[in-house]
């Protein structure tokens, strides 16, 4: 796991670095622009004559010290200053002077030769207001110039925050974070302007943010063989929990299967499909492994039985909105006492009944897209979109729930937890479908024991690395829903050898 801290909470970080532990600030420059020259030449980029332009803030001072260094290996170093000496730091200021010094070239207007790379550090995470004037006009030079795009710690013109641009960004094909990739850096648009992130040791110790739960943080494949729930050799179906899929209604049987295959899949012993009658052939041939029970009207009896023998509910893939899916979501709230996961229909139908997201006594994992988490917090998508983190904050504080809030960039929230940040995945996995596999993937994880978060957080990294898996083979086009679970197959079983 890694962090992904915003603009403030780095800043934080710095401070505490500089001040409690007392490590200069030079010193972290050093390290900062040391970095980024190395980092840059493992990547293969031709730095025999680049050009860093530079602010009057702390990354600009980066930006002097990486010139200073690559001088000292013999590549023709260029700087413009882009900033203003009235606002320069105490350590940008020791910077440009040493360049000065060593007779570095040090421009205020863009040149116009032509440099093998243009390195971005004219403005840090810091930055809140719309760039306008002469730094808009500056950074649309550096991003029509030829050569190589590197942007340090972060492109300038995005919101560390958030991700947004302000009025314009520098367009980076790799961006070096100091100590941690910045949050603003992997959330669109932003991510759009980093390019390649890559998070270099400066000194700053990312642990710092354990303590601070609204600091968000990833996974990467390494992790998988950690986090995968363990196999017992002795052990039986029941080992690892009876699953209860509230799914499917006429014409949606598919929604039910690949629910259910995904949660096997994942790990899940032994799956019961509630569904329509009309469904039964579809799914007994379709998924032979699981247990059917199927209705042709509400029996509340009925649903009382299967609640009691079930170890984790799954309700809502293809369950349609009509009223006997209404009563079967309400009564299934009101009355379930194990982990419950609320995906598709059973979330716009709570958006219906809202009042029971605050009366159901069991852990509860809502699963909503852009669209269904508007329908059920009233906020427009639009709003969601540039205000994603404040929204789930506010959502997960009044709600007692786990939120997966499905985007580009999945994230998952539950109060007292770091928000997760899902960064894998690819747009082949816009398919129909690929949410009820992801509802089945964390119901097959919550069975086998794993708390709500995890079992939230996990399922969507290795839905994602799943969609990753199978774009290898299929390319970006052509992947069904039912290939990520293949992809998912895939994924597991190298996670499982790492053991």
């Amino acid at each position: 796991m890694r962090y992904l801290p915003d603009g403030k909470q780095m800043k934080e970080a710095d401070r505490h670095t500089i001040e409690d532990l007392g490590v200069p600030s030079l010193v972290l420059m050093e390290r900062a622009a040391l970095k980024t020259v190395e980092t840059m030449e493992k990547r293969g980029i031709d730095t025999s004559k680049a050009l860093i332009v530079c602010g009057s803030g702390n990354n600009g001072g980066d930006g002097f010290a990486a010139a200073r260094i690559l001088t000292e290996k013999g590549r023709q170093a260029d700087i413009v200053f882009a900033g203003k000496e009235s606002s320069m730091s105490e350590e940008c200021r020791v910077q440009k002077q040493i360049a000065e010094k060593m007779g570095l070239r040090i421009f205020t207007e863009f040149p116009e030769e032509e440099y093998t790379v243009i390195i971005d550090a004219v403005f840090g995470v810091g930055l809140s207001r719309e760039i306008s004037g002469s730094y808009k006009d500056i950074i649309q030079a550096m991003n029509h110039a030829p050569g190589r795009k590197v942007a340090v710690d972060i492109p300038s013109g995005v919101c560390a925050q958030d991700g947004r641009v302000l009025g314009t960004a520098f367009c980076a094909e790799l961006t070096v974070g100091m100590a941690c990739t910045k949050l603003g850096c992997e959330l669109y648009p932003g991510k759009n302007y980093a390019g390649e992130t890559v998070a270099v040791p400066i000194g700053i110790n990312p642990e710092i943010f354990s303590d601070s739960k609204e600091v968000c943080c990833t996974y990467d494949r390494d992790d998988l063989f950690r986090l995968l729930p363990p196999r017992k050799p002795d052990s039986h179906k029941g080992s690892y929990g009876k699953v209860l899929m509230i799914t499917g209604s006429y014409g949606m049987a598919g929604a039910s299967c690949l629910a259910a295959r995904a949660a096997y899949t994942a790990g899940a012993g032994l799956v019961q499909i509630y569904t329509p009658e009309e469904n039964r052939v579809i799914v007994q041939q379709l998924l032979p492994e699981a247990v059917l029970s199927c209705y042709t009207g509400y029996d509340e009896k009925k649903l009382d039985e299967l609640l009691d023998w079930a170890d984790v509910v799954c309700i809502g893939c293809g369950l349609g909105t009509d009223r006997q899916a209404e009563k079967l979501l309400v009564h299934t709230m009101e009355k379930v006492k194990v982990p419950c996961v609320a995906d598709a229909d059973g979330i716009n139908l709570l958006s219906r009944n809202r009042e029971l997201l605050n009366r159901i006594a069991a852990p509860l994992i809502l699963t909503p897209h852009m669209m269904e988490m508007s329908r059920l917090t009233g906020t427009a998508v639009k709003e969601i979109k540039e205000n994603r983190m404040e929204i789930l904050r506010k959502f997960t504080e009044n709600c007692p729930a786990v939120c997966v809030l499905k985007d580009s960039r999945t994230i998952v929230a539950e109060k007292g937890r770091h928000p997760f940040v899902n960064l894998a995945g690819n747009s082949g996995m816009a398919k129909a479908g690929s949410g009820d596999v992801l509802a089945g993937v964390i119901t097959g994880l919550l069975a086998q024991g794993m708390s709500p978060f995890e079992s939230a957080a996990l399922g969507v990294y290795l839905h994602a690395c799943g969609g990753d898996e199978i774009r290898d083979c299929l390319g970006s086009y052509s992947i069904l829903a039912r290939d990520l679970i293949q992809g998912i197959q895939k994924c597991m079983k190298k996670a499982e050898e790492q053991k």
